[in-house]
């Protein structure tokens, strides 16, 4: 692909005309022109469309489907050129699942942070389903997720188990630890969030999943600014609870009838190259180290 058509292709998108995006390249508006067309004689469409009484440039329906491409294509292009520049250099890109990023895994991210030779390390905050998809791409190195998927091309091991308690504010005398009967929590006041599949299921023997006041979330993150009201609620693994009951506002219990645990999973590709095996071989030494055990309230 044309990266100079590209570049133009961009600058155009982001400026809104030819003329400031030839300002921006340092062009003259017709070498923009003449290098977008090159660029759509290579892709076999146009991209913009161009006429008359036309100000501001209009995205043809392909051309609002390359932004996205043309921005990956940039940004790889960019990778290379710093590759070059640096030379050959370990390096580590990891999907991570939200509340493992925020609470579990800062340990090993500071210790790879402190290796020698540096590590180029790239982590992404993704869902489990996407991490599986960028494994097997192998655009990722390793994903660390909360759910199990098929897949014939990735490996899938456990690396890390904790309960679930009851997280809510520590006001009207509450104390950590004490057990609370499930039934007196009502679903109105609940911050949910769908930890695991097996977790979705005790969670609807107890409690009417069509609640429609319940606040759902995908994000852990969102539970501690949320949470405002004494009456309510949010069942998380322990690892969150016992991050944010460290400002004194919240309060960590146990339930009458336990969550099941939530089991967290390393996800590699069976066939990694030689440069992604010495990388994963040093992770795998500070996974060691930073030694995740299993969680409990």
């Amino acid at each position: 692909m044309d990266l100079l058509g590209v570049r133009a292709f961009l600058a155009i998108v982001q400026t809104g005309t030819l003329n400031k995006a030839a300002e921006l390249l340092n062009l003259s508006q017709g070498a923009v022109s003449y290098r977008l067309k090159v660029l759509e004689q290579s892709i076999g469409g146009r991209l913009v469309e161009r006429g008359k009484g036309i100000h501001r440039i209009q995205l043809t329906p392909l051309g609002e489907t390359f932004i996205s491409l043309a921005e990956r294509w940039n940004l790889l292009q960019q990778d290379i050129h710093i590759l070059q520049a640096r030379g050959p250099q370990l390096t580590l890109s990891i999907g991570v699942a939200d509340s493992l990023n925020l609470y579990v895994l800062p340990p090993l991210y500071r210790a790879l942070g402190q290796h020698s030779p540096a590590i180029n390390l790239k982590i992404r905050t993704q869902h489990t389903n996407e991490s599986f998809e960028s494994v097997e791409r192998k655009e990722l190195d390793i994903a660390f997720v909360v759910r199990e998927m098929l897949s014939p091309s990735v490996t899938i091991e456990p690396f890390f188990t904790e309960e679930m308690g009851l997280l809510r504010l520590s006001n009207k005398g509450r104390r950590s630890m004490e057990i609370v009967d499930i039934h007196t929590l009502k679903p109105q006041y609940e911050l949910y969030m769908n930890w695991s599949t097996g977790y979705q299921s005790w969670h609807n023997r107890w409690w009417d999943p069509t609640c429609p006041s319940r606040i759902q979330l995908d994000t852990a993150g969102l539970i501690s600014v949320l949470m405002q009201d004494a009456l309510q609620w949010a069942i998380v693994p322990m690892s969150v609870g016992h991050s944010l009951r460290q400002s004194a506002k919240f309060v960590m219990q146990r339930l009458s009838e336990p969550a099941p645990e939530r089991i967290c999973y390393k996800v590699t590709h069976k066939y990694p190259n030689q440069r992604t095996l010495e990388s994963l071989s040093i992770l795998e030494q500070y996974l060691r180290l930073c030694d995740f055990k299993t969680q409990s309230v």
